[in-house]
């Protein structure tokens, strides 16, 4: 859970490196939020009722609080969570001694996203760099500071 939380903490620091453990853990965190947030939305929306002909016997009501509530939520998480997650990935380039410019190319039309996605699964680079120490290693890694 510190590796999840760690991104939150450092909300806005576009400096320094992260391992891939903190950011895919981060993301983990990120879709299972929205996956709750979906569930409860659809849990909320009113489906209409048929017969055994497939006739729609009743028309769905208007969408219910609970979907108002979920979606309200999602947004909130949504637009709470973009600065740290530009942020992680910002460092996940340093990691790999890459300029933190490169998350420009995530908005390359179809294929940006699965340009950054390859990136965030390389390792990072052995030892310090000029975007500061090697996280991995324990003797120099100020990670939970």
């Amino acid at each position: 859970m510190e590796w999840m939380l760690m991104p939150l903490r450092r909300y806005a620091d576009f400096s320094g490196r992260s391992r891939r453990k903190e950011y895919w853990m981060y993301f983990l965190l990120y879709y299972l939020v929205f996956i709750i947030l979906f569930v409860l939305l659809f849990a909320g929306i009113p489906w209409p009722e048929f017969d055994d002909a497939g006739v729609v016997v009743n028309e769905a009501a208007t969408p219910g609080p609970l979907v108002w509530i979920a979606g309200g939520l999602m947004m909130i998480f949504a637009f709470g969570t973009i600065v740290p997650s530009i942020a992680v990935t910002v460092r996940r380039f340093h990691d790999q001694d890459m300029t933190g410019w490169l998350y420009l190319l995530s908005f390359i039309p179809y294929i940006g996203w699965l340009i950054v996605f390859v990136f965030m699964c390389i390792d990072g680079t052995r030892g310090p760099n000029q975007y500061g120490d090697d996280p991995k290693d324990p003797g120099t890694a100020a990670v939970f500071e």
